[in-house]
C-alpha cells in the first residue's frame, strides 16, 4: 500500500512526524510538502500549490493523509477526478479553533473553519490525543453558532463518530545512544529542565514565579532553559537569567541533538506550566530519559503519566506547582521505571503498526 502524506507546513514536529512514520512503516510512505513558513498563507494557499504538484505525480497513492494545516476541501476540488477514488484522512497535530490567541491576537474564525471543513471532507479523522479530540468537539458548536443560519450543527455527531485517536509517534530509542555510562554526581543540586518553546502559550511566568519562591527559600537547584526562542524579546527569560544567576546552567536552544539528549539524561525534573499542548512531545522525551515530570492537571498531561504516579507528578494551581517542585528538590529520588515504560509506548516501533492498521482501514472503508 502506498500512503501519501500531504503537508503544507513541513517543519519542526510536523516534519519529524512524517519522516519518522516513513522510516518505520511497513508500507510505501511518500511525502508531498511545502517548506514550513508563513503558516497563515500555507493554510489559505498551500492547497493550490500542492494540488499542482499532486497532478504532476507519476504514480497515484492508495491513501492520502493530510495534516490539519491543509485546506483539504480546496485540495480535493483541484485534484478531481484524480482523487475521486482515493480515500483521504486528516491528522490533527493542532487546530486553530482551540489554539490560544496571543496577548494582542484574537481567534481568526477563517482558519478554524478550514479545520472544520477539512474534517468534513475527510474519510477519516485522527487526533494526536483524546484531550485534543474532546477539546475540538467541545468548542466546535460555539464556532458554528456564530453564523446566522445553516450552521451545520447536525454534522458534528457523525464527524465525531469517524474521529479516532492516534498518538504522536516518536523515535525515542535514539536517545539511548547518549545515555551516560556513569550516574549523575549526587553532590550536584537537582537539575530542572525547561525544554519548551519560549512563547506565551507555554506560560513561562508561572514557571519562573515558582523558581523565584524556591530560590528565596534557599532550596538548592539548577535550571536549564533549553527550549526554542521564537520571540525577539523574551523578557521573562532575561529576567530569570538575571535573578537566578549561576543556577541557570543552560540558556538557549541546543542545535545539536546529541547535546540535547545528554541534557535530558542529566536532568532530574521536567516542568510544564503550559496553557496549550495538544500532546506533550518535549515532556515525553524528558520522561523517557529519566526525568520526574511536574505537570499541570490539564491538557493531555495526565495521560502521559501512569495514574498511580499522579500524586507525585500532577499539580493544581501555582501553589501546587511550588509544593510539588519543593518535594522533588528536597527529597530527590530516581524516577521509577514505570514512568519510562509508560511513555515508551509512543516510540515508533510500537506505534507504526497501529498507524499502518489505521490507514489500511481507511483504504478498506472502515
Amino acid at each position: 500500500m502506498q500512503i501519501l502524506l500531504v503537508e503544507p507546513y513541513d517543519t519542526g514536529s510536523h516534519g519529524v512526524w512524517m519522516r519518522g512514520y516513513q522510516a518505520h512503516s511497513a508500507h510505501d510512505v511518500r511525502i508531498l510538502s511545502l517548506e514550513g513558513q508563513f503558516w497563515q498563507w500555507r493554510m489559505q494557499g498551500g492547497a493550490v500549490t500542492l494540488a499542482e504538484q499532486f497532478r504532476a505525480l507519476d504514480h497515484l497513492p492508495d491513501v492520502m493523509v493530510a495534516s490539519d494545516m491543509l485546506d483539504l476541501t480546496t485540495f480535493l476540488a483541484l485534484t478531481r477526478p484524480l482523487t475521486a477514488r482515493i480515500p483521504a484522512a486528516l491528522y490533527f497535530h493542532e487546530n486553530q479553533l482551540t489554539y490560544p490567541a496571543g496577548p494582542r491576537q484574537k481567534l481568526q474564525q477563517h482558519y478554524a473553519f478550514i479545520n472544520y471543513a477539512s474534517a468534513l471532507a475527510a474519510d477519516a479523522v485522527f487526533f494526536n490525543s483524546a484531550f485534543h479530540r474532546d477539546a475540538f468537539f467541545e468548542e466546535l458548536p460555539r464556532l458554528l453558532k456564530h453564523y446566522p443560519d445553516y450552521t451545520g450543527l447536525h454534522t458534528l455527531a457523525p464527524l465525531r463518530e469517524r474521529s479516532r485517536v492516534l498518538p504522536v509517534g516518536l523515535d525515542l530509542r535514539r536517545y539511548d545512544a547518549h545515555r551516560p555510562a556513569a550516574p549523575r554526581d549526587p553532590s550536584r543540586p537537582p537539575l530542572i529542565v525547561w525544554n519548551h518553546r519560549w512563547e506565551y502559550d507555554k506560560n513561562p511566568a508561572a514557571f519562573f514565579s515558582a523558581l523565584y519562591r524556591l530560590a528565596e527559600q534557599d532550596i538548592p537547584f539548577e535550571v536549564a532553559l533549553a527550549g526554542e526562542n521564537v520571540r525577539q524579546d523574551p523578557v521573562e527569560f532575561e529576567e530569570a537569567r538575571r535573578r537566578l544567576g549561576p543556577r541557570v546552567v543552560q540558556y538557549g536552544y541546543l542545535e545539536s541533538f546529541a547535546a540535547y539528549a545528554r541534557l535530558l539524561w542529566d536532568a532530574d525534573i521536567v516542568v510544564s506550566t503550559a496553557h496549550q499542548d495538544f500532546f506533550g512531545i518535549s515532556v515525553v522525551e524528558a520522561i523517557y530519559c529519566g526525568c520526574w515530570p511536574v505537570l499541570p492537571d490539564r491538557l493531555n498531561y495526565p495521560a502521559l503519566v501512569p495514574p498511580a504516579l499522579h500524586p507525585q507528578t500532577i499539580y493544581r494551581g501555582r501553589a501546587g506547582l511550588t509544593d510539588c517542585l519543593r518535594e522533588h528538590l528536597t527529597r530527590p529520588q530516581p524516577a521509577p521505571p514505570a514512568l519510562r515504560e509508560h511513555v515508551a509506548g509512543f516510540d515508533w516501533r510500537a506505534l507504526a503498526p497501529q498507524y499502518d492498521a489505521a490507514f489500511a482501514a481507511v483504504l478498506a472503508g472502515g
